[in-house]
């Protein structure tokens, strides 16, 4: 056997020296007869205890002695494989006080059948590639497989073997009579575990590798991972295509599971925080520990299980089968899983479990790949005699078509397989004949390589001499610039496995049925297209899902019910946004559709039903002449105003006789014009306002109000100056009285319209709407504009009436005969009462009963004038005409000293 020396790493030689230390000791226990080889593709160290156990029952599943490191055939060039077939566990034991760290005694937990379908893949791409005049014409393109099941050790140990071409393997050197290393690349591994440290290896030599499990971001970094390549795919495609099912179903509290690696973080971090952008909540989130023999049920994540119905999952079939097996066993639930073609819950965890009900009714994401011509002929055409070299065939062939075992020692008696069996009629639990994924990943890495390969020799030839030996003159790191350049992709149609960008990135939706009877189990209900975050495709067909046997209907998953008609949500202290309490929308708002975030205030002519869940047009209402209300007022004004008049033409008939020329017969014809004004001011407060009526409603009440205050404080002066002015001596004359009392009236009537003038040119009424004192109506009303000036008006009438008031109640004692005082002290008593009661009534309503209130305290005021002051002398006039003479009148005068 020729050796050729390598430059060796110097971190390589810690390895080195361990591996003669581990090789001593391996010759040293093998001759004590303490180690045997093992049914595995690659010969592990079973430790076994002399005296423990019967010889002849060994319990190792040994079905073969093989000692071969691996399934090899050669060729021009070799590719190397390293696969993941089964799930062992770890079962040190001590000799001579001495613990074997790199090679311990492992117990098979579990045989993923269905992983021997990679491994086939790519023997099937290399019989193709051969058989193909296209590719590598006259060339050969050998293999070299192991099984490093997923323990990471035999990774780095395979990888070395790959190198140095021997096993066990010497670090640094070629054990290949021809003293050529012909191999080219590594496909594999499975995990990002077995990717990662072969890579470490491998990467020493430039030795390129194409891993063929899920895309990890962790491994695309050139400088940690200069030689490893990935099938790209978007990992933001994977979170839309979830986050599209979700919204499509509704179900926004969900839980969170994932491997506990950076694979799982990445997901976890990406996942939650499209969740948020789009509405979803995370229930909660658990990271599931890589496979153990931990048995404990986790009781806190059991207690979550039972508060949830839809669970988001990401792992593999091998980090997430013990996981999987306290959710068969251990949680009586039927949960809605979503998941990924990663995790294949149609592989039972355990031998014999064949229950997969509670799993049933799932939803998985599976990349799409294209049917490959001839793979399923070629999968039905296997049997162990067809390989003779496979060292893997016989331990897959004796779990597959289930050869019985020796009842002691647990071993399968492999002559009573079925050898002659096809693969086609085995049930789904053990062997799928559709390609997985993973399957067309090492497919399609296979023809990138030969790709790569036959672009460099056709370089070669065009710089050499053409011969065969100097094209065959190739090394592993040629083919970096071809990689490269070029990124992988899972289409391999017309033998073109790369293509320089991914355009877009499919996903098959795969609905789990009827898991018991193994035949119908994986059914395509949809699918999601993602090329960009603008430009998504996703269909579903809602009637081919076949959910879990607890549910009849599309499970829903929320953490509170939706919110009705009328309701709006109220967040709870605490928790996540998607629960929450529904509470009733508040006056003037409503909420047209469930789970509303808010509720909507109507518009301003617009009102909410009862039920608060749509807005209706209010009423435009205003003291209209059809009220009753507005009717009575119109009748009182209008009654008053002809009560007004009468006593206007009562005073014009009986002009001369002595109390109507008392106190100045003019200002009682003003006064009584006045109020006859005022009665008929009020009904400017009836009907729908405009800008007309609002102007007039204010100023020509202020203004004629005014008036007929003045009047009387004129005619109250009148009284006090008058008796002064009969009194002998006086130098008074009636005539000065006169022109004084028609000055008053004047001055505090001008006054006023100075107050209205100002109004009205700064601030004035104007017609306006009121849509929140009355429910369901607009009351159309006048805005006063500036309430200081409407303010002001009022203040201004009270001043005069209250002048009006002390200067009659000081005169309330002179004679009778020419005494208005005490009439006119009542009278603005009466008139006073009125508008001070008017204040906090006006304030305190709206609506009509305000513009009702104004109206009724004008007729009231001005009832009470009239009132007090006229009907006393109507009296007289009417029914004691005997007081109204000269003669009587002068019997009453005071006598002179």
């Amino acid at each position: 056997m020729g050796v050729t020396p390598r430059e060796e790493p110097p971190w390589l030689r810690w390895i080195t020296t361990k591996h003669q230390l581990m090789m001593k000791l391996y010759k040293d226990l093998k001759v004590k007869g303490l180690i045997q080889t093992s049914r595995i593709s690659q010969p592990e160290w079973n430790i076994r205890i002399p005296g423990a156990e019967p010889e002849e029952h060994n319990p190792v599943q040994s079905v073969h002695e093989n000692t071969s490191p691996g399934y090899y055939e050669d060729g021009d060039f070799i590719l190397g494989g390293l696969f993941s077939l089964r799930v062992t566990g770890i079962d040190n034991r001590i000799v001579d006080g001495f613990t074997f760290l790199f090679k311990e005694q492992r117990t098979v937990h579990k045989d993923l059948t269905k992983h021997y379908q990679h491994l086939l893949a790519m023997v099937f791409a290399l019989d193709e590639i051969k058989k193909d005049p296209h590719i590598l014409p006259n060339i050969s393109l050998g293999f070299h497989l192991f099984n490093v099941d997923f323990i990471e050790v035999k990774a780095i140990e395979s990888s070395m073997s790959l190198l140095s071409g021997d096993f066990p393997p010497v670090p640094n050197y070629n054990c290949r009579a021809e003293k050529r290393n012909k191999l080219m690349a590594v496909i594999g591994g499975l995990s990002p575990g077995i990717s990662t440290q072969s890579s470490r290896i491998l990467s020493l030599y430039n030795v390129p590798q194409i891993s063929y499990g899920t895309f990890d971001q962790s491994l695309n970094d050139r400088v940690q991972f200069p030689s490893l390549y990935q099938f790209p795919m978007s990992t933001t495609a994977l979170h839309q295509g979830i986050i599209r099912l979700l919204l499509h179903f509704g179900w926004v509290w969900v839980g969170l599971v994932v491997a506990d690696d950076i694979r799982g973080e990445n997901f976890l971090r990406g996942m939650s925080e499209e969740m948020v952008h789009n509405g979803l909540c995370v229930a909660f989130t658990e990271r599931v520990l890589e496979f153990s023999a931990e048995r404990d049920v986790d009781m806190r994540f059991r207690e979550r299980l039972m508060t949830i119905n839809v669970i988001i999952v990401l792992g593999d079939t091998y980090s997430l089968l013990r996981w999987s097996f306290r959710v068969v066993c251990d949680i009586p639930l039927g949960n809605v899983w979503v998941t990924t073609s990663d995790w294949d819950i149609t592989t039972p965890p355990i031998r014999g479990l064949e229950s997969y009900s509670r799993l049933g009714g799932g939803l998985s994401f599976s990349l799409h790949v294209d049917e490959i011509p001839g793979f399923k002929d070629f999968l039905q055409s296997v049997q162990p005699a067809k390989y003779p070299h496979d060292i893997f065939i016989q331990d897959m062939w004796s779990v597959i078509f289930d050869c019985p075992f020796w009842q002691l020692t647990g071993i399968r008696k492999l002559e009573q397989c079925e050898q002659n069996g096809t693969l086609e009629t085995r049930p789904l639990r053990v062997w799928d004949m559709k390609m997985s994924p993973q399957s067309y990943n090492v497919y399609a890495a296979v023809y990138a390589v030969a790709q790569a390969l036959q672009e460099e020799l056709a370089l070669k030839m065009e710089e050499e001499t053409g011969e065969k030996s100097a094209n065959l003159a190739l090394y592993p790191w040629q083919l970096h610039p071809f990689l490269q350049k070029h990124q992988l992709e899972r289409s391999v149609a017309n033998k073109k496995a790369v293509n320089e960008k991914i355009s877009s990135t499919k996903f098959d939706i795969l609905n789990y049925q009827s898991l018991l009877n193994d035949r119908k189990a994986q059914v395509k209900v949809g699918e999601f297209i993602y090329e960009s975050h603008n430009n998504q495709h996703f269909f579903l067909n809602d009637g081919k899902i076949m959910w879990p046997e607890y549910y009849n209907e599309t499970p829903s998953a929320v953490c509170s019910k939706k919110c009705p008609l009328g309701f709006s949500k109220a967040a709870q202290e605490g928790k996540p946004f998607c629960c929450f309490n529904c509470v009733s929308c508040p006056d003037g708002e409503i909420a047209n559709q469930t789970d509303m975030n808010h509720c909507i205030k109507c518009p301003k002519d617009q009102y909410p039903d009862k039920q608060r869940d749509q807005c209706l047009l209010k009423i435009i209402t205003f003291l209209s002449y059809d009220d009753t209300l507005a009717f009575v007022l119109v009748f009182l004004a209008v009654s008053f105003s002809v009560l007004t008049a009468l006593v206007l033409g009562l005073f014009i008939r009986y002009q001369d006789t002595p109390i109507v020329r008392a106190n100045n017969r003019n200002l009682s014809y003003l006064l009584l014009v006045a109020l006859m004004l005022c009665f008929l001011s009020s009904l400017t407060f009836i009907g729908q306002p405009n800008t007309v009526t609002c102007i007039l409603r204010q100023t020509f009440f202020g203004v004629i109000f005014s008036v007929a205050v003045s009047t009387v404080l004129a005619k109250t002066f009148i009284v006090v100056v008058a008796f002064k002015a009969i009194k002998p001596g006086s130098t008074l004359r009636m005539g000065m009285v006169t022109r004084f009392s028609n000055a008053i009236v004047f001055t505090g009537s001008l006054i006023q319209v100075c107050i209205c003038a100002l109004w009205l040119g700064t601030s004035p009424p104007f017609p306006d709407m009121d849509t929140r004192s009355e429910f369901g109506q607009i009351i159309l009303q006048c805005n006063e504009g500036s309430t200081t000036a409407f303010y002001c008006v009022l203040g201004y009438l009270g001043f005069l009436a209250f002048l009006s008031l002390t200067i009659a109640f000081l005169a309330r004692r002179l004679p009778d005969s020419f005494n208005e005082a005490k009439t006119i002290t009542f009278s603005m008593l009466v008139f006073c009462s009125v508008w001070i009661s008017f204040i906090p009534t006006y304030l305190s309503t709206k609506g009509k009963p305000m513009v009702a209130v104004e109206a009724f305290s004008i007729l009231a005021s001005s009832a009470g004038l009239l009132g007090c002051i006229f009907l006393p002398k109507c009296y007289v006039i009417l029914l004691r005409s005997d007081r109204n003479s000269r003669k009587k009148l002068l019997e009453k005068l005071p006598s002179s000293r």
